[in-house]
Protein backbone atom coordinates (compact mmCIF):
# COMPACT_ATOMS: atom_id res chain seq x y z
CA UNK A 1 0.00 0.00 0.00
CA UNK A 2 1.87 2.93 -1.21
CA UNK A 3 0.50 6.45 -1.24
CA UNK A 4 0.55 9.65 -3.18
CA UNK A 5 -0.23 13.08 -1.85
CA UNK A 6 -3.83 13.72 -0.89
CA UNK A 7 -3.33 17.43 -0.51
CA UNK A 8 -0.22 18.97 -2.02
CA UNK A 9 2.20 17.11 -4.28
CA UNK A 10 5.89 17.02 -3.51
CA UNK A 11 7.95 17.44 -6.62
CA UNK A 12 11.16 15.51 -6.90
CA UNK A 13 14.36 17.38 -7.56
CA UNK A 14 16.26 17.03 -10.81
CA UNK A 15 19.51 15.21 -11.39
CA UNK A 16 21.44 18.31 -10.48
CA UNK A 17 20.62 17.66 -6.84
CA UNK A 18 22.82 14.61 -6.96
CA UNK A 19 25.57 15.86 -9.23
CA UNK A 20 24.56 13.51 -12.01
CA UNK A 21 23.68 15.85 -14.89
CA UNK A 22 24.67 14.47 -18.27
CA UNK A 23 26.13 11.24 -16.95
CA UNK A 24 25.27 8.02 -18.76
CA UNK A 25 25.67 4.46 -17.52
CA UNK A 26 25.45 1.37 -19.70
CA UNK A 27 24.43 -1.88 -18.04
CA UNK A 28 24.57 -5.24 -19.81
CA UNK A 29 22.36 -8.18 -18.79
CA UNK A 30 24.11 -11.07 -17.09
CA UNK A 31 21.63 -13.89 -17.63
CA UNK A 32 18.12 -14.50 -18.80
CA UNK A 33 15.45 -16.50 -17.02
CA UNK A 34 14.28 -15.51 -13.56
CA UNK A 35 12.78 -12.03 -13.67
CA UNK A 36 14.53 -11.29 -10.35
CA UNK A 37 17.98 -12.49 -11.35
CA UNK A 38 20.59 -11.19 -13.76
CA UNK A 39 21.22 -7.52 -14.32
CA UNK A 40 20.05 -5.03 -11.75
CA UNK A 41 16.44 -4.19 -12.32
CA UNK A 42 16.12 -0.58 -13.39
CA UNK A 43 12.60 0.74 -13.28
CA UNK A 44 9.95 -1.89 -12.66
CA UNK A 45 8.19 -3.55 -15.57
CA UNK A 46 5.17 -1.78 -16.99
CA UNK A 47 2.86 -4.35 -15.43
CA UNK A 48 4.55 -4.01 -12.06
CA UNK A 49 4.24 -0.23 -12.32
CA UNK A 50 0.53 -0.56 -13.09
CA UNK A 51 0.14 -2.83 -10.05
CA UNK A 52 1.82 -0.37 -7.71
CA UNK A 53 -0.11 2.58 -9.13
CA UNK A 54 -3.32 0.59 -8.72
CA UNK A 55 -2.62 0.06 -5.04
CA UNK A 56 -1.78 3.73 -4.64
CA UNK A 57 -4.84 5.09 -6.42
CA UNK A 58 -7.41 2.84 -4.78
CA UNK A 59 -6.12 3.10 -1.25
CA UNK A 60 -5.55 6.83 -1.36
CA UNK A 61 -8.97 7.35 -2.93
CA UNK A 62 -10.46 5.50 0.03
CA UNK A 63 -8.54 7.59 2.55
CA UNK A 64 -9.34 10.83 0.71
CA UNK A 65 -13.03 9.98 0.67
CA UNK A 66 -13.02 9.21 4.38
CA UNK A 67 -11.14 12.40 5.24
CA UNK A 68 -13.52 14.73 3.44
CA UNK A 69 -14.95 17.27 5.81
CA UNK A 70 -12.09 17.02 8.27
CA UNK A 71 -11.65 14.92 11.37
CA UNK A 72 -12.14 15.29 15.06
CA UNK A 73 -8.81 16.80 15.99
CA UNK A 74 -8.56 20.39 17.08
CA UNK A 75 -7.12 22.85 14.60
CA UNK A 76 -3.66 24.31 15.03
CA UNK A 77 -3.33 27.76 16.53
CA UNK A 78 -2.22 30.39 14.08
CA UNK A 79 0.69 31.44 16.29
CA UNK A 80 1.85 27.88 16.93
CA UNK A 81 4.99 27.65 14.82
CA UNK A 82 5.98 24.03 14.06
CA UNK A 83 9.32 22.89 15.42
CA UNK A 84 10.85 19.97 13.57
CA UNK A 85 12.51 17.19 15.51
CA UNK A 86 14.66 14.62 13.74
CA UNK A 87 14.73 10.98 14.77
CA UNK A 88 17.28 10.20 17.46
CA UNK A 89 17.85 6.93 19.28
CA UNK A 90 16.92 7.10 22.97
CA UNK A 91 16.90 3.44 24.01
CA UNK A 92 13.37 3.80 25.35
CA UNK A 93 11.05 0.94 24.47
CA UNK A 94 7.98 2.33 22.69
CA UNK A 95 5.28 0.04 24.12
CA UNK A 96 4.68 -2.93 26.38
CA UNK A 97 1.47 -4.25 24.81
CA UNK A 98 -0.35 -4.90 21.54
CA UNK A 99 -3.94 -4.46 20.38
CA UNK A 100 -5.10 -6.62 17.45
CA UNK A 101 -1.46 -7.43 16.80
CA UNK A 102 -0.58 -3.72 16.62
CA UNK A 103 1.73 -2.03 19.16
CA UNK A 104 -0.31 0.07 21.58
CA UNK A 105 0.10 2.08 24.76
CA UNK A 106 2.58 4.65 23.44
CA UNK A 107 4.04 7.24 25.78
CA UNK A 108 2.12 10.47 26.25
CA UNK A 109 4.91 12.66 24.93
CA UNK A 110 6.49 13.74 21.65
CA UNK A 111 8.65 10.63 21.44
CA UNK A 112 5.60 8.45 21.97
CA UNK A 113 3.78 10.19 19.12
CA UNK A 114 6.76 9.63 16.81
CA UNK A 115 6.96 5.97 17.78
CA UNK A 116 3.23 5.56 17.19
CA UNK A 117 3.45 7.10 13.72
CA UNK A 118 6.36 4.86 12.69
CA UNK A 119 4.61 1.72 13.91
CA UNK A 120 1.32 2.73 12.30
CA UNK A 121 3.09 3.24 8.97
CA UNK A 122 4.48 -0.30 9.28
CA UNK A 123 1.13 -1.95 9.92
CA UNK A 124 -0.73 0.12 7.30
CA UNK A 125 1.85 -0.96 4.72
CA UNK A 126 1.65 -4.65 5.66
CA UNK A 127 0.05 -7.53 3.79
CA UNK A 128 -2.53 -7.69 6.58
CA UNK A 129 -4.32 -4.81 4.87
CA UNK A 130 -5.25 -7.11 1.98
CA UNK A 131 -7.45 -9.34 4.16
CA UNK A 132 -10.82 -7.88 5.17
CA UNK A 133 -10.94 -9.19 8.74
CA UNK A 134 -7.35 -8.23 9.45
CA UNK A 135 -7.78 -4.81 7.82
CA UNK A 136 -10.85 -4.02 9.92
CA UNK A 137 -8.97 -4.91 13.10
CA UNK A 138 -6.01 -2.75 12.10
CA UNK A 139 -8.12 0.28 11.22
CA UNK A 140 -10.18 0.01 14.42
CA UNK A 141 -7.00 -0.31 16.49
CA UNK A 142 -5.05 2.70 15.21
CA UNK A 143 -7.60 5.29 14.02
CA UNK A 144 -9.98 7.31 16.14
CA UNK A 145 -13.49 5.80 16.17
CA UNK A 146 -14.75 8.62 13.95
CA UNK A 147 -11.97 8.19 11.39
CA UNK A 148 -12.25 4.38 11.44
CA UNK A 149 -15.97 4.58 10.83
CA UNK A 150 -15.40 6.70 7.74
CA UNK A 151 -12.59 4.51 6.39
CA UNK A 152 -13.91 0.96 6.63
CA UNK A 153 -16.41 1.03 3.78
CA UNK A 154 -14.22 2.93 1.27
CA UNK A 155 -11.31 0.60 2.05
CA UNK A 156 -13.48 -2.47 1.53
CA UNK A 157 -14.45 -1.09 -1.87
CA UNK A 158 -10.82 -0.35 -2.69
CA UNK A 159 -9.66 -3.85 -1.75
CA UNK A 160 -12.34 -5.54 -3.85
CA UNK A 161 -12.09 -9.14 -5.05
CA UNK A 162 -11.42 -7.93 -8.59
CA UNK A 163 -8.63 -5.65 -7.39
CA UNK A 164 -7.02 -8.43 -5.34
CA UNK A 165 -7.20 -10.70 -8.38
CA UNK A 166 -5.21 -8.17 -10.40
CA UNK A 167 -2.48 -8.47 -7.78
CA UNK A 168 -2.54 -12.25 -8.10
CA UNK A 169 -4.34 -12.72 -4.75
CA UNK A 170 -7.50 -14.63 -3.92
CA UNK A 171 -10.54 -13.07 -2.24
CA UNK A 172 -8.90 -13.42 1.19
CA UNK A 173 -5.67 -11.74 0.13
CA UNK A 174 -3.69 -14.99 -0.15
CA UNK A 175 -0.98 -15.58 -2.75
CA UNK A 176 -1.10 -18.69 -4.98
CA UNK A 177 0.80 -21.79 -3.89
CA UNK A 178 4.52 -21.41 -4.47
CA UNK A 179 4.42 -17.60 -4.46
CA UNK A 180 4.90 -14.99 -1.75
CA UNK A 181 3.06 -11.67 -1.79
CA UNK A 182 5.17 -8.87 -0.35
CA UNK A 183 3.89 -5.59 1.08
CA UNK A 184 6.08 -3.88 3.66
CA UNK A 185 6.82 -0.42 4.93
CA UNK A 186 10.32 0.21 6.27
CA UNK A 187 10.59 3.52 8.16
CA UNK A 188 13.85 5.40 7.70
CA UNK A 189 13.10 8.23 10.12
CA UNK A 190 10.41 10.42 11.65
CA UNK A 191 9.91 14.17 11.90
CA UNK A 192 7.63 15.86 14.43
CA UNK A 193 6.30 19.17 13.15
CA UNK A 194 3.72 19.90 15.86
CA UNK A 195 3.10 18.66 19.37
CA UNK A 196 0.73 19.40 22.23
CA UNK A 197 -0.59 17.13 24.96
CA UNK A 198 -3.69 16.45 22.84
CA UNK A 199 -2.48 16.52 19.22
CA UNK A 200 0.64 15.82 17.20
CA UNK A 201 1.77 15.92 13.59
CA UNK A 202 4.43 13.40 12.60
CA UNK A 203 5.89 12.54 9.18
CA UNK A 204 7.47 9.16 8.51
CA UNK A 205 9.98 8.82 5.68
CA UNK A 206 9.95 5.23 4.48
CA UNK A 207 10.89 2.75 1.80
CA UNK A 208 8.08 0.49 0.64
CA UNK A 209 8.25 -2.99 -0.87
CA UNK A 210 5.42 -4.47 -2.94
CA UNK A 211 5.04 -7.26 -5.46
CA UNK A 212 4.76 -11.01 -5.94
CA UNK A 213 7.76 -13.25 -5.44
CA UNK A 214 7.59 -16.52 -7.36
CA UNK A 215 9.06 -18.29 -10.37
CA UNK A 216 6.10 -17.40 -12.56
CA UNK A 217 5.62 -13.85 -11.26
CA UNK A 218 5.48 -11.01 -13.76
CA UNK A 219 5.09 -8.44 -10.94
CA UNK A 220 8.43 -8.75 -9.11
CA UNK A 221 8.90 -7.09 -5.75
CA UNK A 222 9.94 -3.48 -6.28
CA UNK A 223 10.75 -0.58 -3.96
CA UNK A 224 9.31 2.89 -3.64
CA UNK A 225 10.10 5.90 -1.44
CA UNK A 226 7.38 7.91 0.27
CA UNK A 227 6.64 10.16 3.23
CA UNK A 228 3.59 9.34 5.35
CA UNK A 229 2.09 12.29 7.22
CA UNK A 230 -0.03 11.60 10.31
CA UNK A 231 -2.31 13.82 12.36
CA UNK A 232 -2.54 12.12 15.76
CA UNK A 233 -4.83 12.66 18.73
CA UNK A 234 -4.33 11.51 22.32
CA UNK A 235 -7.47 9.48 23.02
CA UNK A 236 -8.29 6.94 25.74
CA UNK A 237 -4.67 6.60 26.82
CA UNK A 238 -3.01 6.24 23.42
CA UNK A 239 -2.17 8.04 20.19
CA UNK A 240 -4.73 7.50 17.40
CA UNK A 241 -4.78 8.62 13.77
CA UNK A 242 -7.25 11.35 12.90
CA UNK A 243 -6.18 11.70 9.27
CA UNK A 244 -3.19 10.82 7.12
CA UNK A 245 -1.73 11.57 3.71
CA UNK A 246 1.32 10.65 1.67
CA UNK A 247 3.80 12.40 -0.59
CA UNK A 248 6.40 11.06 -3.01
CA UNK A 249 10.02 10.70 -1.93
CA UNK A 250 12.54 11.87 -1.15
CA UNK A 251 14.04 9.02 -3.17
CA UNK A 252 17.79 8.38 -3.30
CA UNK A 253 19.61 7.62 -6.54
CA UNK A 254 19.19 3.88 -7.29
CA UNK A 255 22.31 1.84 -6.67
CA UNK A 256 23.87 -0.85 -8.83
CA UNK A 257 22.80 -3.79 -6.68
CA UNK A 258 21.92 -6.88 -8.64
CA UNK A 259 18.32 -7.96 -8.13
CA UNK A 260 17.90 -11.12 -6.06
CA UNK A 261 16.23 -14.24 -7.42
CA UNK A 262 12.60 -14.96 -6.55
CA UNK A 263 13.69 -17.74 -4.19
CA UNK A 264 16.02 -15.38 -2.35
CA UNK A 265 13.28 -12.77 -1.97
CA UNK A 266 10.74 -15.32 -0.72
CA UNK A 267 13.25 -16.75 1.76
CA UNK A 268 14.17 -13.28 3.04
CA UNK A 269 10.52 -12.35 3.58
CA UNK A 270 9.95 -15.57 5.54
CA UNK A 271 13.13 -15.32 7.62
CA UNK A 272 13.35 -11.58 8.34
CA UNK A 273 10.51 -10.25 10.44
CA UNK A 274 9.50 -6.64 10.91
CA UNK A 275 10.47 -4.32 13.75
CA UNK A 276 8.76 -2.42 16.51
CA UNK A 277 10.02 1.10 16.05
CA UNK A 278 10.99 3.51 18.82
CA UNK A 279 12.94 6.74 19.07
Amino acid sequence: MRGVNLDDGASRGGDEQYGGVGQTRTRLPERAGDVYGGARRGRSSSRSLVTVVGVVVLLIAAIAFANRGGGDSSSDSGDNKPNTSATAASGTHPVKSKSSGVPSGFAHDQQGAASAAANYAVVLGSDGMFNEESRHSIVDAIYTPTAAGKLQSPMDQAYSTDFLAKLGLDANGNAPAGSTFVSRTVPVGTKSTHYTADNAKVSVWYMGLIGMSGQGSIDPVSSTWKTWNFDLQWLDGDWKIVRDSQTDGPAPVPGDDKAATSDEISKAIEEYGGFTYAR
